[in-house]
């Protein structure tokens, strides 16, 4: 569909961990303005994480007021709200809908000492009863991770030291369906959100359901779960108090919407089975499209139920990627103490990137591991921590500021490596989304560290944005799945440079022996009692 005068209008929500953006875009994907408003997470000492909801609400207020401002379409002409949130975070909301506490988010991992007890059996394999294991392997594609960060650990989290808490909870929600609850007053779920409850039968992707099985093994009760919905499908009507409060019409229509994972698998374009694309934002994900159910244990990844309807994706995620950058900019370079006297450079993520493109391929062999809180996939492991390795009396911020860089990239390609035995096949081209695909010398260097070509897409930091329009286009009938990748523009390409490929490649394998090699070191420092 073309800009015209009939052409409607998405009002698309992105709640990253940093906080939300609201953007309005046509129906085909062009997004005409965005806002931004920055959120708290909350970081506890006992491996928490955590953030206010009512907080991701006044921010979704403020900038949708700031936006819909600037008058830049009919409001009589935005025709739908589609959310795409964080995923693997958890909302107990009481009968009203109101939280009962802050929600337990993604990088949570109290709870894994409770997912352990739920997992293990007489006979166990890699800490999963070999019964239970098969269970959750045949209906579900995956089992609960060890780290106690899936949204079943922090059920059980609260089930165990919260119990007042999981007494009068009526629902456990995603963020996303948290906030198709408060605009909506409908309480669901989406086949794909749900998934790392690990409850659900999968193997009829058109037709997920609660197992009762499932649910006896993780000791969660069905009526605390929402009823399930496919992510392409219509909600229901925004309420009409919100429908006011938000300055849109009650003929809005609520898409069921997906969470960012599944949304960048779409905003990115990469929507036909095998094309990969890399996710750099706060955290990072290397994923495709797949036509089958397979999972792989060892390396934390499973095909998934995807947004798009009777797909599967291959489900992984780093925990700290972008959170690197901001790490260095906060604690090191702009720590508020008595040494800081340098003022904050305006843009300093573009600073970095001018310091980064002047330092040597390797920063002359200094490796920084980017486990700034835990890992996830490749290796799942709570108790891994960063740093900066074979530091000489030479090493400059400078190097230091690459090598963090180039380290995010080592833990792609560490990822790379098992995603494409995953697939059976190697990707050829890789598209690159997230606020980190905004700096052509990150792209540069992944192109490199991993030896593939690199699609750098233009607004990258909008692809999740980008990609719930897409999937509320879908529902509403705009537009179909092989018009995706035409609708999302390429601001360039990036080739490996084969004049360092010797370097990375010698840096990469030290880099995975620095986990193998610490890996008991890191469990002793920083066992969660």
């Amino acid at each position: 569909m073309s800009d015209n005068a009939e052409q409607k209008y998405i009002l698309a929500i992105d709640l990253g961990t940093s906080g939300p953006k609201v953007a309005l875009a046509s129906t085909n994907g062009k997004i005409i303005g965005s806002e931004f408003e920055k959120t708290e997470v909350i970081l506890l000492t006992n491996g928490g994480a955590e953030q206010n909801p009512d907080d991701w609400w006044r921010g979704i207020k403020a900038a949708t007021k700031r936006l819909l401002e600037k008058n830049l379409v009919p409001i009589d002409d935005i025709v739908a709200v589609n959310c795409t949130t964080q995923w693997s975070g958890t909302v107990a909301v009481d009968g009203d809908g109101n939280p009962l506490m802050n929600a337990v988010i993604w990088m949570d991992s109290r709870g894994a000492r409770y997912i352990k007890e739920v997992t293990r059996g007489p006979i166990n394999i890699q800490g999963y009863g070999i019964g239970k294991l098969i269970t959750w392997l045949r209906l579900t594609g995956g089992a609960p991770g060890q780290a106690g960060k899936d949204s079943i650990a922090h059920i059980l989290l609260i089930k165990n030291e919260f119990p007042g808490i999981y007494e009068n909870t009526n629902k456990f929600l995603e963020p996303k369906d948290y906030l198709n609850l408060k605009l909506t007053g409908i309480y669901a779920a989406s086949y794909d959100s749900i998934t790392l409850h690990w409850c659900t039968d999968n193997r009829d992707i058109s037709k997920i359901v609660y197992n009762d099985r499932l649910l006896r093994m993780a000791g969660i009760a069905r009526e605390k779960l929402p009823d399930l919905r496919p992510a392409a499908g219509i909600l229901g009507p925004i309420k009409k108090e919100i429908a006011v409060e938000l300055g849109l019409t009650e003929d809005v229509r609520v898409v069921m919407g997906t969470p960012d994972v599944q949304s960048a698998a779409v905003g990115s374009g990469a929507v036909k089975d095998y094309d990969g694309h890399l996710y750099i934002g706060t955290s990072s994900w290397l994923t495709c499209h797949v036509p089958f159910k397979k999972v792989d244990l060892a390396h934390s990844m499973a095909s998934l139920p995807s947004a798009i309807p009777g797909r599967y994706f291959v489900a992984n995620e780093q925990e700290s990627a972008g959170a690197c950058l901001n790490f260095i900019r906060d604690n090191i370079f702009f720590h508020p103490d008595e040494l800081g006297v340098e003022l904050k450079t305006p843009d300093v993520y573009k600073t970095f990137d001018e310091i980064a493109a002047k330092v040597p391929a390797g920063s002359h062999k200094l490796i920084f591991t980017p486990w700034l809180f835990g890992e996830r996939t490749p290796v799942e492991d709570h108790s891994v921590r960063s740093g900066f390795y074979n530091m000489s009396l030479r090493t400059t911020r400078e190097h230091l500021i690459r090598s963090v860089y180039e380290g995010v990239a080592f833990n792609s390609r560490w990822l790379l490596q098992y995603v494409e035995k995953f697939i059976k096949r190697p990707m050829g081209t890789i598209t690159m989304v997230g606020g980190g695909a905004n700096s052509n010398i990150w792209c540069q260097i992944h192109a490199d560290v991993l030896n593939r070509t690199i699609r750098q897409v233009k607004e990258p930091i909008r692809t999740n944005l980008r990609g719930a329009v897409f999937l509320a286009s879908l529902a509403l009938g705009y537009l179909k799945i092989d018009e995706i990748p035409e609708r999302v523009p390429i601001s360039d390409t990036f080739q490996p440079n084969p004049e360092n490929r010797e370097i990375y490649d010698d840096l990469f394998r030290e880099f995975v022996k620095i986990y193998r090699r610490n890996k008991k070191f890191f469990a002793r420092l920083n066992k969660i009692n």
